[in-house]
């Protein structure tokens, strides 16, 4: 019993040095530096308005003819699971990227994809520009400087207020 379960390990132990060594493992197992990141997002294209039912790999077999695909990601909502709509191919070079520009409004599962060049996300560079989250305004919304605005118009109050909970007769209840 003790010879199997030394077998075993020697084995899971081989069979763990062949994963870290193979040149497919290291974006799996390691994270990748900026430079592969920069230069896998050069190998990639966006592919919009992807059929929600579609797969990994019928789009592989869809964008084989641009040249060899490393990877396909169907992004899906993290809550759901559902996909998203849109995937990411890494071609194995460049070159495949510019030929599968060609399949930009191409019919697939009976809608027409979108091909773009993938961008790479700088980090603090927003492509929306909406200004930072902190002191992005000078005041925040819903705020007055004074009771009354510029012309003397009292804005009506939203929900349940001190005065709404007064008489209505008008007359002034004392504390």
């Amino acid at each position: 019993m003790e010879e199997e379960a030394e077998k075993l390990k020697e084995v899971q132990y081989e069979t763990e040095k062949h994963l870290i060594m193979s040149p497919q493992a290291s974006g799996v197992f390691y994270p990748m530096t900026a430079e592969e990141k920069v230069d896998a997002d050069n190998r990639s294209v966006y592919v919009g308005n992807v059929d929600y039912g579609s797969t990994a790999d019928e789009l592989e077999v869809h964008f084989n003819g641009c040249g060899p695909v490393n990877r396909v990601t169907i992004l899906c909502d993290k809550f759901s699971g559902h996909p998203k709509g849109f995937a990411y191919i890494e071609f194995s070079d460049r070159d495949s990227v510019k030929t599968a520009m060609a399949l930009d409004e191409t019919l697939f599962r009976g809608r027409i994809i979108k091909v773009l060049p993938k961008r790479t996300n700088m980090p603090g560079i927003s492509s929306t520009d909406r200004g930072s989250q902190r002191g992005g305004r000078l005041r925040g919304r819903g705020f007055r400087s004074s009771r009354y605005n510029s012309s003397g118009y009292q804005p009506r109050q939203r929900g349940r207020s001190f005065r709404s909970a007064l008489p209505q007769s008008g007359a002034r209840v004392s504390t």
